[in-house]
Parts: C-alpha cells; structure tokens; sequence
C-alpha cells in the first residue's frame, strides 16, 4: 500500500457491507482513520442493526488501522450532525465524506407506493444531503478561521441515474438528483477546499447479487473477479486522497477494470428561428435535430449491470 490517505480522517456511509465495507477497509488501508456509518438495516431498509458498523470497526482494527463506528441514522439532521461530530470527537479531523448509503424497493411505476418512493428518496437523495450540509459547513467554518481545508466528498450516483432504468423510478430518480447535487456542490464548495465528485459502480453487493444472480455470481478460483465490490474502491480511495487535487465536479464509472468518465448532458444539433415557433412548424425541426442527433443510451431495464 502506498499510504496515499495516511493522516487523512474519511466517513462512510453505509458501510457495514457490500460496497461501503470495501471503501472503509481500503481507505484504512491506506492510513486514513474511518469512520464507519451504518444503521444495519435490511436490503429494503427495514430493522436496525449496530453490529454491521462495529464488525468493520473491529476488522480495520484487526488490521492495525483506526476506525469508530457510528449508527445514527443519517437522514435525520441530529444523525448527520453527530456523523460529522463523531468523526471530530474521535479523530480530531474531517478530511472526506464517502456518501454510500441506500437500499432498493423497486417496482414499475404504476405499481409504485408513495411510501416506497419516500423510503428510497429519503437513504439516497436525502441521504447525501444531509451529512454533506454538515460537513461542508464544517469545512466553510474551517476555510474562514483561516484553517482552508483540503477536503473531498465522493457520491454514490448509479448507471440507473445516468441512463434510466426499467423497474426502479425512485432509484433512478434519486440517482439521477445525486449527479445534480454534485455539480452545485462542487461549484458552492470549491472556494472553501472541498472537492465533490461522484461514481457510478457496478459490483455484487445485497442490492444486486439476487436480481442478476448470474452476472453477479462469482467466478471459479484464480479468475478475475470483476463484480467484487473491493474493484470500486481504489478509485474511492483517490478521489478522497490529496493526490485527486484539482478534480472536481466529475462522474466516473466504475466495474472490474474499468473507469470511464461521464460526460454527461451538453448541446447537440441546434435550431434558432430568431423569433417564436408556430406549433406546426416545431414537428419537422424537431424531428431534424433529432436526426441528426447522436442515439441515446438504452433505458435498462431487469439483467441490466447498470443498477448497482
């Protein structure tokens, strides 16, 4: 390990399992201290558990890494609050926020309960607001007293937010509203020290291991395991660490080997009429730019990779 996080203090949420616990591991890995969020719910985020959190404690511990747990929930702003106050008590320091937390209630649209819209809402969108509101409110407090930061946050956006997908209209759309948290953030943020990025992962963890138990399933011994939640996190573990200076404001991919940077919406094909369209006009320009458009990306619907 090359210690590219060494003095660093970094928070995870939702990091009792799957992608989250990959994060926390690799970041103490490489020397941060980590504080480790999860309430240990259900994959559908019933019940609650400390054990989760704590058994990362112990194994990051185990290791010879420092690392707290921390069980409040993060949707609230007192769990939020005490995240970032829980990283100060314990570590004296706040250097990167990974926002991970989420679980799934997926169903089509027309079978969708507003309860299950609320619930997923609520982990994933709300869920990076508020520990971002407190911690960026840290740094901007840190930035004034004359202490600039040289802070990070990493969002966890989906390929179901970037391209849609069949089944999961709250997912998507939580997805899709963490990418446009991201750019504010980054461009509120930049002036005190803190850099906001996201990723889109796709990895085996208890939200995708059930629905594509095929693609998900692991491979025969001394094979490449291209779904192990452990090939997200190095990209994690640079974009929380000094060495991502510079980047911000930035999507990234990532599967197996794989990092792709998102491009995202820009202008394509373009008509100006230089004063109001007639309704009857709109139809042969529109299907015009259309055509001379690029075709978009797929829609995914059930096997898709693009729901992790």
């Amino acid at each position: 390990m090359t210690g590219i996080c060494a003095g660093r203090v970094a928070v995870v949420t939702g990091a009792g399992r799957g992608l989250g616990r990959a994060h926390a591991l690799a970041l103490a890995a490489e020397g941060a201290a980590v504080v480790v969020n999860d309430l240990g719910v259900a994959a559908d985020g019933a019940g609650a558990s400390a054990g989760p959190a704590q058994q990362v404690v112990e194994e990051i511990r185990a290791r010879g890494g420092r690392a707290t747990a921390h069980t409040g929930d993060i949707t609230t702003e007192e769990g939020a609050a005490s995240l970032v106050a829980t990283a100060l008590d314990a570590f004296g320091r706040l250097d990167a926020l990974v926002n991970n937390a989420g679980f799934l209630r997926d169903r089509m649209l027309v079978n969708l309960a507003e309860d299950d819209w609320d619930a997923v809402m609520r982990v994933h969108l709300k869920g990076h607001f508020l520990p971002l509101k407190h911690a960026a409110a840290h740094w901007r407090a840190e930035a004034k007293a004359g202490r600039t930061p040289d802070a990070r946050v990493v969002n966890t956006s989906s390929g179901a937010g970037l391209l849609g997908s069949v089944g999961q209209g709250n997912y998507s759309a939580a997805k899709a509203g963490i990418l446009g948290l991201t750019l504010v953030a980054a461009a509120e943020m930049g002036r005190y020290g803190v850099q906001v990025n996201a990723i889109a992962p796709a990895a085996r963890t208890r939200m995708t291991e059930q629905t594509f138990a095929d693609t998900m399933a692991a491979p025969e011994d001394g094979e490449f395991d291209a779904m192990a939640p452990e090939n997200v996190s190095p990209l994690v573990v640079w974009l929380a660490s000094g060495d991502s200076a510079g980047v911000t404001g930035r999507v990234f991919e990532a599967e197996g080997g794989r990092i792709t940077v998102m491009e995202g919406w820009r202008p394509g094909p373009t008509a100006d009429k230089g004063a109001r369209w007639a309704p009857d006009e709109v139809g042969g320009v529109a299907r015009k730019l259309l055509a001379e458009s690029a075709v978009p990306g797929p829609v995914y619907g059930a096997g898709s990779l693009r729901l992790a």
